[in-house]
């Protein structure tokens, strides 16, 4: 994996670079849609390229591991061949997912023992099987098994997860250098900085992680219930002190002032639910604002649900249409809420990107913000 950094903002330290992979280029900065289980749910793999238009979407490892499994995965020829995506893929480790069943899972040394939520069979995820599994799935980018604390955690346990996760990543290191791809392509490890909210121990995290000098480098345990506030201090110290030359990717975020607040710290990558699950919900993010499309108010509306994005979904349908739809719970509903607001958050970084190309990013964002979080 390359990663070319192009531009760096004058007035903040927003960034606009290309990742290439086996699977092609990444122009950041980039948000990347979830599909936990090999789908992005709702959305057709033809949607995702012609109308979200994503350069790169996500697998979980742990979701992956239980169903179909890795040997049906293998037989396949990875994931891409399975589901048919032909552009890059990057998996997390699954421990954020272990970390969620906090009532059905043990942590120790050796790995994390937990019970699947499908049919409560128990299973080990260690550093080793875990990279193994991510070969096995084939994935372009993949993540250093860690753990991911509460918010809150007391600093004691902060820092004993921490390091933790820093054992967990030498082994993760170790085990890509002894393993090779299956597929015929480079895959990649991130390591994942962790630290709860504590800055000294953010720091150290980030430094142990610049050391292993991966071809990139993660930031997890944010968007997990702390204060906005509290998760832009963290992800601007931890931008600090990883280096430049490599993408910084934040895990599990969030909002499209969030994405447009930590661009300006110096992130390049994003993934989250939130557009589809919200979507589900008939929460729509346009370019003029927040729209609950459920609410009376859009009944007979009859513009289209964002004509401010390049997206023949959003430009076709009426929000009046949409809101029948979901009244109606119709399962069509669901999936142009979908594609709507994945096709807005890929739309928002592209011209987060020109912005930052053009140099006037920090202008641009402060506008952007104070629309986007407006209730229509």
């Amino acid at each position: 994996m390359e990663f070319e950094l192009k531009v760096t903002d004058s007035a903040s330290s927003a960034r606009a670079g290309i990742i290439t992979t086996g699977h092609g280029q990444i122009e950041t900065p980039i948000f990347m849609p979830v599909g936990t289980v090999g789908s992005v749910k709702a959305v057709t793999q033809q949607q995702l390229k012609e109308e979200v238009k994503a350069q790169i979407i996500l697998g979980n490892t742990y979701h992956l591991y239980l169903r179909p499994g890795s040997a049906i995965l293998e037989q396949a020829g990875g994931l891409h061949k399975f589901n048919g995506w032909d552009r890059p893929i990057l998996t997390d480790s699954g421990g954020y997912q272990v970390f969620s069943l906090a009532n059905n899972r043990k942590l120790k040394e050796e790995g994390a023992i937990f019970q699947s939520h499908i049919d409560g069979s128990r299973h080990l995820f260690t550093p080793e099987n875990v990279i193994d599994t991510q070969r096995s799935i084939g994935a372009d980018i993949i993540m250093a098994f860690d753990e991911c604390p509460p918010y809150p955690s007391d600093y004691d346990y902060a820092k004993k997860s921490m390091e933790l996760t820093h054992r967990w990543l030498a082994r993760c290191v170790q085990r890509m250098g002894e393993t090779e791809p299956k597929y015929g392509y480079d895959q990649s490890l991130f390591p994942i900085v962790q630290g709860s909210t504590y800055k000294d121990l953010r720091k150290q995290s980030a430094e142990f992680i610049a050391s292993m000098e991966c071809d990139g480098n993660a930031i997890g345990g944010l968007s997990v219930g702390e204060p906005e506030d509290m998760m832009y201090e963290m992800c601007g110290l931890c931008c600090e002190n990883l280096p430049a030359d490599k993408p910084r990717y934040l895990m599990g975020v969030g909002t499209p002032w969030n994405i447009l607040e930590n661009i300006a710290l110096g992130i390049d990558m994003f993934d989250c639910v939130m557009p589809t699950r919200n979507g589900r919900n008939g929460m729509l993010f346009t370019s003029k604002g927040v729209v609950n499309i459920k609410n009376k108010k859009w009944e007979n509306d009859f513009s289209p649900i964002d004509d401010g994005i390049d997206c023949p979904t959003s430009n076709f349908y009426t929000k009046a249409y949409l809101r029948h739809l979901f009244v109606a719970s119709e399962i069509l509903g669901l999936q142009i809420a979908s594609i709507h607001n994945l096709a807005f958050y890929l739309h928002l970084v592209k011209q987060a990107r020109t912005h930052i190309l053009q140099g006037d990013y920090m202008q641009w964002k402060t506008e952007q913000v104070n629309i986007l979080k407006q209730r229509l």
